[in-house]
C-alpha cells in the first residue's frame, strides 16, 4: 500500500501536492489530516498543514474478462482506454495493439515533457536561499550569509548576521516560523520531499544546552517541593529535548499537557 505524508500552506495545498507526487486523483486515495494549517501575520507564526495520503488498493480485473468483453462487442476499437489505466492496457496489449501503440505514444510525449520541465526547473535550495534573503531585507538585514549542507532528505541552512537576534526572535519563535516557511518554499519545486533545519549562529545548539540545564533544575525543584511543576508552552522538539534529558531518572516522570500551540511539559515526582 503506497502512502505519503505531505505538508502545505493549507490542507488543500498539501493534498494537491501529494496527489501530484503520487500521480493519483482525489477519488483514488484516502486522506488523513494530521495537522491543520494556520496563517501567520506577515509570514510569521504560520503553521503548515500536514496530511497522510494513502493510495486505495485497485481491483484489477483479470485479463480474460477484458478479452471476453472485446469478443462480445466484435471490435477491439470499441474499447475505451484512459492513459492513466496502464495496468489494463498491458493486460490486453496483444488484442488491441493499435490502441496500445497510441497510448505508448502519449506516454512518451508525457515523459519527454516532464523531463524537459525538470531540466528547466530552478534549484530548490537556491530558491529557498533567495526567499530567506528577501525576508532578511524586509527586516533591514543586509549582511546575511547562508551556508547550506544536504544529507539525504535533510537540508541545513546556517545563517550568519550581526542582527541575528531579529532572525531568532523570542525563544526562537521567529526562527521556527522561518524554518516552516523555508520548508514550504523548498518543497514547491523539489523532486522529493525534503526536511529543513534552519539555524542562526548555532542558536539551536545553545538552546538545547539551556533546555537540558533547565530540565535538571526543574526536576530538582519538583522533588524539593514534592509537587508537580510545569514549563511554559514550548515547541514539540523542545519538549522532546527535556523528555530525553530526564528519561533515565527514576525519581520523576515527565509528560505533556494542553493542545498546540499552548502545549507544555510537566515534571512530577514519582510517588
Amino acid at each position: 500500500m503506497k502512502q505519503l505524508t505531505q505538508i502545505g500552506a493549507t490542507t488543500q495545498e498539501a493534498i494537491s501536492l501529494a496527489l501530484q507526487k503520487l500521480g493519483k486523483t482525489r477519488e483514488q486515495v484516502d486522506v488523513e489530516v494530521l495537522q491543520e494549517g494556520k496563517k501567520g501575520f506577515l509570514g510569521f507564526g504560520a503553521r503548515s498543514a500536514e496530511v497522510r495520503v494513502t493510495v486505495k488498493e485497485e481491483q484489477v480485473q483479470p485479463a480474460i474478462d477484458v478479452v471476453q468483453v472485446a469478443e462480445q462487442k466484435h471490435s477491439a476499437k470499441e474499447l475505451s482506454f484512459k492513459a492513466t489505466d496502464l495496468d489494463d492496457v498491458e493486460t490486453v496489449s496483444s488484442q488491441v495493439s493499435e490502441q496500445t501503440m497510441g497510448i505508448e505514444a502519449v506516454q512518451q510525449v508525457i515523459v519527454e515533457e516532464s523531463t524537459e520541465e525538470e531540466e528547466n526547473s530552478a534549484n530548490p535550495i537556491e530558491e529557498a536561499k533567495a526567499y530567506l534573503v528577501n525576508i532578511a531585507e524586509q527586516l533591514d538585514i543586509q549582511d546575511l550569509e547562508i551556508d547550506t549542507a544536504r544529507e539525504g532528505k535533510y537540508v541545513l541552512f546556517q545563517l550568519k548576521s550581526e542582527k541575528a537576534a531579529l532572525l531568532i526572535g523570542k525563544r526562537g519563535q521567529t526562527l521556527n516560523s522561518l524554518q516552516q516557511l523555508t520548508q514550504l518554499v523548498l518543497n514547491k519545486s523539489a523532486k522529493q520531499f525534503l526536511m529543513v533545519k534552519l539555524d542562526v549562529e548555532n542558536y539551536r545548539e545553545r538552546r538545547q544546552e539551556a533546555l537540558e540545564q533547565l530540565a535538571d533544575r526543574m526536576a530538582d525543584k519538583a522533588l524539593r517541593l514534592n509537587q508537580r511543576v510545569a514549563f511554559e508552552p514550548m515547541q514539540s522538539y523542545e519538549r522532546k529535548i527535556i523528555h530525553n534529558q530526564l528519561a533515565n531518572r527514576l525519581d520523576i516522570e515527565t509528560y505533556s499537557e494542553g493542545t498546540e500551540p499552548n502545549r507544555y511539559l510537566v515534571i512530577e515526582p514519582v510517588k
